[in-house]
């Protein structure tokens, strides 16, 4: 259980350095697919680098990310079968990964560093009248159908999946 709640904050680490690189170094908007259609209407494409070397540095904290999270399922995974891991295990560790996850994603990156630090508002200006007023971040509907829906669905499958070797 140590092992599990430590492994979703790694996965929260990463997700988080991958924002913050995506938003302050790399600064591509395609990154923001999440982003409200408004916001996304508005932002204007950089082509200057933020100071020299930052989107190359962006891209290897990205990559680091990546590999962070891929660490997380390789470990959640081996440490399973070497525990021997029932259906239920596995399904339980996955599930309580990724509500980890999303609740960490809807207080602090939604709710924290969107509304109240206003944190891609200093680096989009032009998005700042669209994310006005809101006490909370713009995708509610969909986070919500991740954690109740989604989330569950897969880690059934994730393992399902880890039963059968």
């Amino acid at each position: 259980m140590l092992l599990t709640v430590f492994l979703a904050l790694v996965f929260c680490a990463a997700i988080t350095i991958m924002l913050i690189s995506a938003v302050t170094f790399v600064q591509d908007t395609r990154f923001f697919s999440s982003a409200p259609k408004e916001a996304q209407e508005v932002l204007k494409p950089r082509n200057e680098e933020l100071f020299f070397g930052a989107r190359a540095m962006g891209w290897v904290l990205i990559i680091l990310s990546v590999l962070m999270i891929l660490g997380v399922g390789v470990i959640s995974i081996w440490d399973g079968f070497r525990s021997g891991f029932s259906f239920l295990q596995f399904f339980l560790r996955f599930v309580l990964i990724f509500t980890i996850y999303e609740a960490y994603d809807m207080i602090f990156f939604d709710w924290f560093l969107l509304c109240r630090f206003r944190f891609f508002q200093y680096y989009y200006p032009e998005a700042a009248h669209v994310m006005e007023r809101r006490k909370y971040g713009f995708n509610l509907k969909s986070q919500l159908l991740k954690l109740l829906v989604i989330f569950p669905a897969v880690s059934a499958l994730a393992a399902w999946i880890c039963t059968r070797f």
